[in-house]
């Protein structure tokens, strides 16, 4: 059995919310992480991902399924959805976009405040 995922997974200001690199859509990177360790039932993916609702969770995951990221299966009377070898090889440029993101975290706050003041 995968541990549970915790809930403060994701950070609130979290660096894929600013960074201009995007797998998929808003949600892809987010359950790609929580499926890194092994398959996971819909109800241990809303845990992490508190701020997305059950309808585009549902979204997201169907069109994980459909470019083949994700297998959705039936297991002990629950679905379970998990990584598939081609969603697996988006981790590395998953870690790569992280810590590019991660190294230029001031530049990019900088940059979002001056465009916050411009606006303001």
């Amino acid at each position: 059995m995968t541990a549970p995922l915790a809930p403060d997974m994701f950070d609130e200001i979290c660096p894929s919310d600013l960074s201009p690199i995007r797998f998929g859509d808003k949600w892809t990177g987010m359950v790609i992480r929580c499926l890194e360790g092994g398959p996971r039932r819909f109800s241990e993916l809303r845990v992490p991902l508190r701020g997305i609702t059950a309808k585009v969770l549902t979204k997201s995951l169907r069109t994980m399924e459909r470019d083949g990221l994700v297998t959705r299966r039936a297991a002990d009377r629950q679905v379970v959805y998990e990584l598939t070898l081609l969603g697996r090889s988006m981790l590395a440029p998953m870690d790569t976009a992280c810590a590019w993101a991660r190294e230029h975290w001031d530049e990019l706050l900088d940059a979002r405040e001056g465009v916050a003041d411009h606006r303001g």
